[in-house]
């Protein structure tokens, strides 16, 4: 799979130069060779090769894979870095705001977490072959009205 690089840090107005261009977005010098190898034009021939801002921004996002949206009863696993169907076909709605939420289930293959945001209204079109219970949550003590049981009171002598 190939690597979400963060085109937004290449400043436009500024040149760069192999070393800096590669410590700017996390990766090694020789990748960045390899770039200018493959097609990413730098502002002249001559040493120390110099790489315009607007240039890398823009080789940057042409080579950005596709972004992919989970399908009916899929969620994304970030352990396996795919889309897989929840284990046991069950997942959890916990809400987040009255009207949206989050999906969480089982990846059937590391049993890691999968999430996915969803619409409470919307939550039978995304998941309709998985069962899915919902799950409150607990409130918090600060939440609570009641004073708490476990509180020394001083007695008056």
């Amino acid at each position: 799979m190939a690597r979400r690089y963060n085109y937004r840090r290449v400043k436009i107005h500024h040149s760069y130069s192999i070393p800096e261009f590669a410590k700017l977005l996390d990766v090694h010098k020789n990748t960045v060779s390899r770039w200018i190898a493959a097609g990413l034009q730098t502002i002249d021939k001559k040493r120390p090769l110099l790489i315009q801002g607007t240039v890398g921004r823009a080789f940057l996002q042409a080579r950005q894979p596709p972004k992919s949206k989970c399908g009916p009863n899929e969620f994304w696993c970030f352990k396996c870095r795919d889309r897989r169907k929840p284990a046991f076909d069950e997942a959890d709605y916990r809400p987040v705001t009255p009207t949206s939420g989050r999906l969480q289930a089982l990846c059937p293959v590391c049993s890691r977490i999968m999430n996915r945001g969803v619409r409470k209204a919307e939550i039978s079109r995304a998941c309709p072959d998985v069962r899915v219970t919902e799950k409150v949550e607990q409130q918090r003590i600060d939440d609570s009205s009641d004073p708490t049981l476990n509180v020394v009171i001083k007695q008056e002598k």
